[in-house]
């Protein structure tokens, strides 16, 4: 009987390559704790981002590589999900219980932005990560209505909030401060005051991720809260409309501005198939999205489809995720929100935790 040694385990589990990063997960240092004991081996796999829908394929696929190493006899090989926190713009602190804030942006309103916030944190959340929404379009904020979520937040001392909750995503909007038909007769310094109170005193329960439903334009809201707040990245959301892709761009330079990484671009409303007779048409026309990334040289996240359900189900307070959530358009969300998170995780980490904090005091 052959004795099993680990650069020959190594050495096997190379070929394995993640198919989201397309690295190999021993290249990638995701290979930890190994341990050989006769022909028994365990490992754990620490990948950086969530991925729970994937855990049992590439479970198999480690484990029938590693049985073909000559004296192998049995395989445990243990999933894990590490998101840490990423580096943000030059001078501006992270928020304490937050790792990664990511804006999701249109530059432009009516193109679905809301509703693929909600689905891709509602997608984060089913894949594993801890996951919140912060409702920054103080104007018409729409994900209450979404969420499926009625009430105000809860106050313990006076000062901070309590995010609300459902389908495990924390939420905070200024839809629950007011009634639903009151209008936000407010001018911008103001709006922008209320939404930085909402983000930094409300008590996030240890975030992997929070997304910022960003308000439409390229405005005093949106330019200020892409200054102030941490940000990772920004996705963009557009339609394949030429309107449509003007504002898009102009939101996109607006965070290469402010030295905001653009994590890359969805492509809603891409096409509609008739649930009739299955005619397939690009009513906004084709690839905008598509040709947009190209010219920018960021990531095409995907696209998605223009369709009824959509907006039904977003209008009845359960996405498609959770409405459909084995269904082809959760599917894509998914895949949407999980090139998200690679593209976080393969950007550089923050270290400012590890440093302790130097207090200069004057002495006598």
């Amino acid at each position: 009987m052959s004795t099993v040694t680990e650069s020959a385990l190594l050495e096997a589990l190379e070929a394995v390559v993640d198919p989201n990063t397309g690295k190999g997960f021993v290249e990638a240092k995701c290979i930890r704790n190994l341990s050989i004991e006769g022909g028994d081996v365990t490992f754990d796999v620490v990948l950086g981002y969530p991925a729970r829908s994937q855990h049992a394929a590439l479970r198999s696929a480690l484990v029938a590589v590693a049985r073909k190493v000559p004296g192998v006899g049995n395989v445990s090989v243990s999933m894990r999900t590490n998101v840490v926190s990423h580096a943000v713009q030059r001078g501006v602190q992270l928020l304490p219980n937050i790792k990664n804030v990511v804006a999701v942006a249109s530059g432009k309103g009516g193109v679905g932005k809301s509703t693929t916030t909600v689905n891709l944190a509602l997608a984060l959340a089913a894949e594993g990560a801890s996951v919140g929404i912060l409702d920054a379009d103080v104007y018409g904020p729409s994900q209450p209505t979404m969420l499926g979520i009625d009430g105000k937040p809860e106050s313990v001392d006076g000062k901070t909030m309590e995010p609300l909750e459902n389908y495990g995503v924390q939420v905070i909007s200024i839809g629950f401060m007011v009634e639903p038909d009151q209008a936000m007769i407010w001018r911008g310094p103001m709006a922008t005051q209320a939404l930085e109170q909402l983000l930094r005193q409300t008590n996030w329960r240890d975030l992997d991720y929070l997304l910022v439903d960003m308000p439409p334009g390229t405005g005093d809201i949106a330019l200020t809260l892409s200054q102030r707040v941490p940000l990772t990245g920004a996705v963009i959301v557009t339609t394949p409309q030429d309107i449509a892709l003007i504002d898009a761009r102009k939101g996109l330079k607006m965070f290469e501005k402010v030295g905001v990484p653009i994590l890359g671009i969805v492509e809603n409303m891409a096409v509609h198939v008739c649930s009739n007779c299955g005619h397939v048409e690009h009513i906004f026309g084709a690839d905008g999205g598509k040709h947009m990334a190209a010219e920018y040289k960021v990531d095409y996240l995907g696209a998605l489809p223009l369709t009824m359900k959509i907006r039904e189900q977003a209008d009845s307070g359960r996405p498609t995720v959770v409405a459909e959530p084995d269904g082809d358009i959760a599917a894509l969300y998914r895949q949407v929100a999980r090139k998200v998170a690679v593209s976080i995780a393969a950007r550089s980490k923050d270290f400012s935790a590890k440093f302790p904090t130097i207090t200069v005091s004057k002495t006598t």
